[in-house]
């Protein structure tokens, strides 16, 4: 929201949400039409075998990209919160490293959670990790009015007025920069939920386009809240300030601070809990690329899971920004999975008149995928080269 302002990023939010509702609608569309349940198989009935490999890697792509960033949130985060817990100088202490927590989290949290067969298995704790995210929501809302501003990094100041008239306390409506390039890429990495969608509406008792539909735009719905919330919030505490991870933030300000402190154990459970579901669609997307026709094998199950998980823990180690991560991941991969693929497969797949309502739709979110990624793409790579 700073990169953007309050309106711009509330229009550039509610946007992408809309797109991405739509985006799910033609591929469930797709799913009824072909029969399949799966986005690998309507790539394949779309392109034949090179669209159901371009679908597989790119899913494999995007969620490595994304269970990298999520650890990487473990691997900066958890230091700080087992750190507030503590008394006295603790620096040095293997307990504070965030590399060796980080290993021990894959090991002995997220590899047993992705060992699970089917993705039904994680409904249970995709919910508790949704809970965990609005209690994060409202715990921004409420110390937004516990941090002056301007901003001090006295902890002696109590803080009793936390606004004043400084042109650093005043919010920007609009505001467009280089760092913008990283907005709609962001938002399109939040809201892709489309690798987990087809595997969900394959394991329902009883399948509907509608049902499925309704689900999707619940959950659609509710993200959309959670991110407004947190990130408007977020911004009017810290505004031009804030930090691409937010809780940093808090930590500078608030080191001790109860509410805080629980809320980073909170948040760090909830992202433990929601790399196994995003693990599920790229094991299923490597096995369909590598094994498609092979019966399930139990071995072979494990080994793909191990090796995934050691390649996102490396990831997560040796990335040193995650804004690098989103942004890259977000305008290529989950920009061609949230907008480019659905539109494009349906507009080959589709039996419908080339002038109609859902054709024109297509052909309109096909435009625009493209144009995001490209445009957000280079951007990104401007931006790196004007760094160095």
């Amino acid at each position: 929201m700073a990169n953007t302002g309050i309106i711009g990023f509330s229009i550039l939010l509610l946007l992408v949400a809309s797109l991405a509702s739509y985006s799910i609608y033609l591929l469930l569309s797709m799913c009824i039409q072909t029969a399949v349940t799966s986005y690998e198989d309507i790539g394949l009935f779309a392109f034949g075998s090179p669209g159901k490999v371009l679908v597989a890697s790119t899913i494999l792509i995007q969620n490595i990209g994304a269970m990298s960033s999520y650890l990487f949130i473990i691997k900066t985060e958890l230091p700080a919160a087992i750190a507030g817990f503590l008394i006295g100088d603790h620096t040095g202490s293997w307990y504070l490293d965030g590399e060796i927590l980080l290993v021990l989290t894959a090991v002995c949290i997220v590899f047993p959670l992705a060992l699970l067969p089917k993705i039904g298995f994680l409904g249970y704790t995709s919910s508790l990790s949704f809970f965990f995210m609005v209690f994060f929501a409202l715990v921004v809302v409420i110390k937004k009015w516990y941090i002056p501003c301007p901003l001090t990094l006295n902890p002696t100041i109590e803080y009793i007025q936390v606004a004043n008239s400084s042109d650093e306390c005043r919010p920007k409506l609009f505001n467009f920069s280089k760092k913008s390039a990283f907005a709609i890429p962001t938002m399109a990495f939040s809201f892709l939920c489309h690798t987990s969608v087809l595997p969900i509406y394959c394991e329902l008792k009883s399948p509907s386009k509608r049902r499925m539909q309704n689900v999707a735009n619940l959950g659609i719905g509710l993200s959309f809240l959670i991110y407004f919330i947190s990130a408007l919030f977020g911004y009017l505490t810290f505004y031009d300030k804030v930090n691409s991870e937010l809780l940093e933030g808090y930590s500078k300000y608030l080191p001790h601070d109860a509410l805080i402190i629980t809320v980073r154990l909170v948040i760090l459970l909830a992202v433990m809990l929601t790399v196994p579901l995003i693990h599920f669609p790229a094991r299923k997307a490597f096995i369909m690329m590598c094994f498609s026709g092979y019966p399930f094998s139990c071995v072979r199950h494990i080994i793909v899971t191990v090796a995934l998980n050691t390649i996102i823990v490396l990831l997560a180690i040796y990335v040193p920004d995650i804004s690098n991560v989103f942004g890259v991941i977000g305008s290529t991969t989950s920009t061609c999975l949230l907008f480019v693929f659905p539109s494009l497969f349906y507009l080959k797949l589709s039996r419908e008149d080339c002038l109609s309502r859902q054709k024109c739709g297509a052909s309109a979110l096909l435009a625009f995928g493209i144009c995001v990624g490209v445009s957000s793409l280079t951007l990104i790579i401007l931006n790196w080269i004007n760094k160095k």
